[in-house]
């Protein structure tokens, strides 16, 4: 089954990731600041490197470790008599609410923004800024993925949907592409959308530090991190962040050593600013 898992997500992978790029040529939501000459070679590679960094250190993933857990009945859901549909739904909720706190844990903890920076220091805004991570931040995101799914005892499906959910969504809201203003308004009631996660990207400390949802918006509306338009609007707003703003940065190697250079800055969230 893992082997099929892995086939099936690289092709959803690459089917999001073409339709994406089509519909920022169709229609996009803002000019470009830079090719995409310059920057997708880039980001993509950070992409196969991540992919073969992953399939070294953890072979069998997260569907792999949930079949053993389902094997020997490890988690709160393999000893409870659930109803395997109603596992699967629980099994995806629970895993995108840990998502959504890892995503403020690697924005509150200097160590761990130092890391997850390289992913906001895109001088850019479009689908391949959805898939550019640092190895270090995907190897913790993977122990903290594995940690829940045991823990929970999700089920190989559930797992298996929200990986395909994660991916495809991350593309998704990251992606430059141009939703009318009325059905935006509707559509971030059940996902979060490029407009409200462009807001994240923003180069202001407050509003980088808003709108941490990948798929679901829901946690953000509830635990008060939800932020509606950056104050610029969506034409004026800076990407990135203060610190890594030459055009130098957006090459893979100045990328693999941004969390060594410099010092953590101003992102890292204090309940002082939050307040």
């Amino acid at each position: 089954m893992v082997s099929i898992e892995v086939g099936i997500r690289v092709g959803a992978f690459m089917a999001v990731l073409v339709a994406m790029a089509s519909w920022e040529v169709a229609a996009p939501r803002r000019p470009r600041s830079y090719q995409r000459e310059r920057r997708w070679p880039n980001n993509l590679a950070i992409v196969a490197l991540n992919a073969a960094f992953v399939r070294v250190l953890f072979p069998a993933g997260a569907v792999g470790l949930a079949l053993l857990a389902e094997k020997r009945v490890w988690g709160l859901l393999n000893n409870l008599p659930v109803a395997p549909w109603a596992a699967v739904m629980m099994s995806v909720l629970v895993l995108d609410l840990a998502i959504y706190l890892q995503h403020v844990m690697f924005h509150a903890v200097p160590a761990l923004w130092r890391v997850h920076r390289m992913h906001h220091a895109d001088l850019d805004f479009d689908v391949t800024t959805g898939v550019r991570f640092h190895p270090i931040e995907i190897a913790l995101s993977m122990l903290i993925k594995f940690a829940v799914v045991a823990a929970l005892g999700a089920p190989p499906l559930g797992v298996f949907i929200f990986e395909i959910l994660l991916n495809g969504t991350s593309m998704f809201n990251h992606g430059n592409v141009r939703i009318p203003i009325p059905v935006d308004r509707y559509l971030r009631w059940v996902v979060v959308t490029p407009d409200m996660h462009r807001v994240h990207h923003s180069i202001v400390v407050g509003e980088t530090n808003s709108n941490f949802g990948f798929n679901l918006p829901w946690w953000d509306r509830l635990l008060g991190t939800y932020r509606d338009q950056p104050a610029a609007g969506h034409d004026g707003i800076t990407i990135g962040i203060e610190q890594f703003r030459d055009a130098r940065e957006l090459l893979l190697d100045r990328m693999l050593l941004q969390p060594f250079r410099g010092p953590a800055g101003a992102y890292p969230i204090t309940w002082r600013r939050a307040a």
